[in-house]
């Protein structure tokens, strides 16, 4: 019988000389090892696993409104101070480092505050559907109990934003029109579409107002550039977004979209930049520069996308919307973005980040004011170097082997709008099917967002 055995050198493995140490077979190379790559995706496997284990997003819920949380806005310098505007007419001031009220004025406005912003550290300016704007002092050493305004603005319609310009005393609010105020005065700027010779100079007579002449329905929301603060953009319930010059006092360009958007949000990093939350379920991000298409499309939600707001980072944008969830996405990922949600949570209507881009805090009509971790398995409080390392080589592990398929499969969630996508894609082919040839051609998905561009 013939046996096979495994032969080695002994020259190899015994010491050349009496008295020399045994030499040692060392591979160093950890790639050239045989399980090198099964072991790393079993690390990766764990990885992703431990993820889903410890990830509790949910922090706080800070009470004290009666009613739905319609507006929330962050104080500028400062990542724990976030105000709230209530369908009570209500505003509260909250610390949510410490979970605690700075500020509760009750029955400010009569009806909702439909809109909050900071003119700077310590004045804050509200708006409501009772046609009045506010100026109120937020700081520190006032009393809680001051319900007295600095300043009232009045309006002649309802208003439903307010947004402040980033170095001038002006701000600016959409009703059935978009108007632009001083702070040192009680009436609105003078902006006339057709001319450009009235400018936004403190003491300018005020003549009309900042509008578009085809513009006849309501603006919903009115946001200044962060970058070229004389840029203004709004979103209106007939379908449009319209970008204005104060400048100049006129709209510059204006698009009508196919469903009606909710929200808008600029970019911080990227100037041209916009995001539009757009009540057919999705998300949209334009290039001002050319409006007639979409940079990308965002979807996941499975109702009316109500809110967002981008990071200071500008990596990320959250999202809130009429299904009852929280959805933070990636920039540039349009699918398979982080989602939270409760039980006792109802719609979200407002969501912001918080200025160190580690938190968001949404409000939703169940009357609360939630906190949540933005990396919904990150470990709050002090970190050590090792654990540090640890998490840094999970991460690198997990987008390693991201296209692994159980890797991916842990990670990948949204079951129900991909459902509702491939129903919908199955649809079409049998429409273009049982078509006559050529009557029915595919139109790619982002030529479908925009219907017409004026400028």
């Amino acid at each position: 019988m013939k046996v096979s055995v495994l032969q080695h050198a002994p020259a190899a493995h015994l010491p050349t000389r009496p008295g020399d140490p045994t030499p040692t077979s060392r591979n160093l190379d950890p790639l050239s090892h045989p399980f090198a790559r099964a072991r790393e995706r079993m690390r990766a496997l764990n990885a992703a696993k431990m993820d889903r284990m410890f990830a509790k997003p949910f922090i706080a819920s800070l009470e004290g409104h009666i009613d739905a949380v319609e507006v929330l806005c962050r104080k500028p310098g400062t990542v724990n101070i976030v105000a709230s505007g209530s369908w009570d007419g209500g505003i509260i001031v909250h610390d949510i480092a410490e979970q605690k009220h700075v500020h509760q004025m009750q029955g400010v406005h009569k009806g909702k505050v439909s809109g909050l912003c900071f003119a700077d550290n310590d004045r804050l300016l509200s708006c409501g559907v009772d046609c009045n704007i506010k100026l109120w002092d937020v700081s520190p050493q006032e009393q809680t109990s001051q319900q007295k305004p600095l300043n009232v603005f009045a309006g002649k319609s309802p208003l439903n934003s307010i947004d402040h310009h980033r170095t001038d005393p002006l701000f600016a609010t959409a009703s059935n029109i978009v108007q632009i105020w001083d702070e040192n005065r009680s009436v609105s700027f003078a902006m006339s579409h057709g001319s450009a010779a009235d400018h936004f100079l403190p003491g300018a007579p005020p003549s009309s107002n900042l509008t578009f002449p085809t513009a006849t329905e309501t603006v919903t929301s009115v946001r200044f550039n962060l970058a070229e603060a004389s840029v203004l953009g709004s979103i209106g319930s007939d379908r449009s977004f319209t970008l204005y010059d104060i400048r100049t006092g006129k709209a510059e360009r204006r698009v009508i979209m196919q469903m009606q958007s909710n929200a808008l949000s600029w970019s911080p990093t990227f100037p041209t930049s916009v995001l539009l939350a757009s009540e057919d379920h999705n998300l949209y991000t334009f290039d001002v520069r050319n409006l007639s298409n979409p940079t990308h499309i965002y979807k996941a939600h499975v109702a009316a996308v109500m809110s967002c707001d981008w990071s200071p980072t500008g990596l990320e944008f959250v999202s809130g919307g009429w299904d009852r969830t929280l959805r933070i996405w990636k920039e540039g990922r349009g699918t398979q973005p982080e989602v939270y949600h409760t039980k006792r949570m109802q719609r979200v209507s407002s969501s912001i980040f918080t200025a160190d881009a580690r938190f968001v805090v949404s409000g939703s009509d169940d009357g609360n004011v939630r906190i949540w971790k933005v990396k919904a398995s990150d470990k709050l409080g002090i970190i050590t170097a090792r654990e540090r390392a640890a998490i840094e080589y999970r991460e690198s592990l997990k987008e390693r082997w991201k296209h692994d398929q159980e890797v991916g499969k842990i990670s990948r969630q949204a079951k129900l709008k991909r459902t509702m996508l491939e129903a919908q894609r199955v649809k079409e082919e049998r429409r273009r099917k049982h078509t006559r040839a050529g009557g029915s051609k595919p139109k790619a998905e982002r030529k479908k967002v925009v219907l017409a561009e004026h400028t």
